[in-house]
């Protein structure tokens, strides 16, 4: 299956042999405090800039009903985000990982981005696409 989009990753979470518990990171475009004339006008042209996260939570595939309601209830804990970074952890014999056994890994999965080491996760955007951002 080819993901091109959230919908397509809960579809392919939520048909895979073990249960999926998806790590997800909401990070917002941010101008690091040193950049240049050039890097701010590109940021203003909406290119560029730090990716810094600012929430992150785990929830399994199946109590996410859909993009936008992830969406929404996102609201409730940040006024806004630019990209959905996210991962997921396999079920072992039938049964999930349980929100302890994803803190270690979604940790870890904040520090990578805040190093930029993120191409081992999805990216999506506001609208629910996936992107690929490009190291600068």
């Amino acid at each position: 299956m080819t993901i091109r989009t959230f919908s397509d990753l809960l579809v392919a979470a939520r048909t895979q042999q073990e249960p999926q518990r998806l790590l997800l990171v909401f990070a917002v475009a941010e101008l690091p405090r040193d950049s240049g004339a050039e890097e701010k006008a590109a940021f203003e042209r909406g290119e560029g800039g730090a990716l810094n996260p600012v929430v992150c939570v785990d929830k399994l595939a199946s109590e996410i009903e859909s993009f936008e309601s992830l969406r929404l209830e996102s609201r409730e804990a940040i006024s806004r985000w630019d990209i959905l970074f996210v991962a997921a952890l396999d079920g072992r014999a039938g049964v999930a990982p349980n929100s302890d056994e994803a803190a270690g890994p979604l940790r870890m999965m904040v520090e990578s981005i805040k190093a930029g080491r993120i191409a081992s996760f999805l990216t999506i955007d506001r609208d629910g696409e996936l992107v690929q951002l490009q190291r600068g």
